[in-house]
This record gives structure tokens, C-alpha cells and sequence, in this order.
């Protein structure tokens, strides 16, 4: 269940990143008030952390679907 929380995440900051690039957009930013704002703080960090988490997906054996 934590891989997929992360991994949702990382789905969430490379979709964020995508609009940064393509249209210098920021989602988190926009929805929460601001880079500095506590929410988008909160967020990044979320992100971050389950990027991190994902790392270790790079290196785990892959399991079948149970």
C-alpha cells in the first residue's frame, strides 16, 4: 500500500513538473496560493518523500500482483 501512495505522488510532482515545463505553470502553487504557502510546502514535501520512497522500488525484486 506505501508503494502505491508514493508511487501516486510521484505521479502527482511529475505531472506538476510537466505543466512547469510545458506552460511555466505551477498546479500546486496555483491551487494552494503560492510556492511559499504552508500547502504547497506540504505538498512538495509529500512529493519528495514519496519520490524518495520510489528509489527503493528501483532496487526490489518485482513481486506478481496479489
Amino acid at each position: 500500500m506505501l508503494d502505491k501512495i508514493a508511487l501516486i505522488l510521484a505521479i502527482i510532482g511529475a505531472l506538476n513538473w510537466g505543466l512547469i515545463g510545458l506552460f511555466s505553470f505551477d498546479l500546486v502553487a496555483f491551487i494552494f496560493g503560492g510556492q511559499a504557502a504552508i500547502g504547497s510546502r506540504i505538498i512538495y514535501t509529500l512529493v519528495a518523500i514519496g519520490g524518495i520512497w520510489c528509489i527503493n522500488l528501483l532496487f526490489s525484486p518485482l513481486e506478481k500482483n496479489k
